[in-house]
């Protein structure tokens, strides 16, 4: 039975890919699972040849491929972005590489509304820091422990192909945030932080907390708007004292 409809929504978005063949395979198998949008950041290698020939018949993918000079101005205008690493956090204390796992994320992820950008890394190092710190939640594919790096097509692969049977069962049931509520709501709580003098060499961990939370939960706007009423209640009260 045929999908009801492209992943739409979904962006493919590779950082400084370093070889056209992996550009080539990775357009390949995003056709084959109906995906059909490709941002690349800052690549470091010419869509040639072995491109083209990698990607078989999907080649429209790799001519209709946005191309920016920077992670910020790729992702501008995605409301929910998606870090993808096999390196995570082992203290439940440091929350920037904290991940879901593939098969979590995939149960969850349609019920997002708007644009969802999937962040993989470069070939040989991943993504920085700071680049996984801008997004809304990190996703690691299960690995064992002797080899957990996998090849970037392949993570690619596997991470579409998951996309691609939950979305046979899975609707969306509720209206999520998008982009802006979410960075209004990031907004308030690091105002609130600055309000009950939080130190400031813990601040950006619980800002990065918050962020991981809130990409974890998934919140409606309904549950957006409570929760802003409870911190603009509480704000105004510390003001106030």
């Amino acid at each position: 039975m045929p999908i009801e409809k492209n992943f739409t929504d979904f962006y493919v978005i590779l950082v400084e890919p370093k070889y056209s063949g992996n550009i080539g395979f990775i357009s390949r198998t995003m056709m084959n699972f109906d995906f059909d949008k490709l941002i690349l950041v800052k690549p470091c290698c010419k869509l040639d040849d072995e491109c083209y020939t990698r990607a078989m018949h999907a080649y429209k993918i790799i001519d209709q491929a946005m191309i920016f000079q920077s992670f910020d101005e790729a992702v501008k205008d995605i409301d929910y972005l998606v870090a993808t690493s096999s390196i995570e956090s082992k203290t439940e204390k440091k929350h920037l590489r904290k991940a879901l796992i593939l098969e979590d994320f995939a149960d969850k992820i349609f019920n997002v509304k708007g644009k969802i950008g999937l962040v993989f890394g470069r070939e040989d190092y991943g993504l920085y820091n700071d680049e996984i710190a801008k997004c809304d939640i990190m996703m690691r594919i299960p690995t064992s422990n002797v080899y957990p790096s996998l090849n970037l097509s392949h993570a690619v692969s596997i991470t579409l192909y998951t996309l691609y049977i939950r979305k046979k069962t899975t609707t969306k049931k509720k209206r999520e945030i998008g982009r802006v509520e979410k960075e209004k709501l990031q907004e308030f709580f690091s105002t609130l932080l600055d309000e009950i003098d939080y130190p400031d060499h813990k601040k950006k961990n619980t800002e990065i907390m918050l962020r991981r939370i809130m990409g974890r939960a998934m919140p409606s706007k309904w549950e957006y708007h409570t929760l802003m009423g409870v911190l603009s209640k509480t704000l105004e009260k510390i003001k106030k004292s």
